[in-house]
């Protein structure tokens, strides 16, 4: 892979690598929407998503598009949807991994030890 695509992805991640703009995109997977709905759906200040939305914007993640005095925000890329759906996916594995290890700590705690007879 040449080192022009790695960097992209690298931007791109990086673009990602905030919880609110994951829940803006989230938000964004359900059909366009204004700031004001992002916000209430989002549950968050305006300036936050409006700064989130400036993130996405430079990125080319998403698009906004003026509608009267309001913007209406989709995604650029219906991949994106994708692409969440593998990041929950991976969550999952490492979430069911973990409760796995777990299990398997517990059952060594309950295992009573046995003491060597002298």
């Amino acid at each position: 892979m040449n080192l022009e695509m790695q960097r992209f992805k690298a931007e791109f991640f990086k673009a990602l690598a905030h919880p609110l703009r994951i829940r803006i995109l989230e938000i964004l997977a359900e059909g366009e929407k204004s700031v004001n709905e992002i916000q209430t759906l989002a549950g968050s200040e305006g300036s936050a998503v409006s700064q989130q939305l400036q993130v996405l914007r430079a990125k080319n993640i998403v698009t906004g598009t003026k509608d009267g005095n309001k913007v209406i925000y989709t995604l650029k890329d219906s991949m994106i949807i994708d692409l969440l759906a593998v990041a929950r996916q991976i969550f999952n594995n490492h979430l069911v991994n973990t409760i796995t290890i777990l299990d398997k700590f517990k059952e060594e705690e309950e295992v009573p030890a046995v003491t060597p007879k002298n």
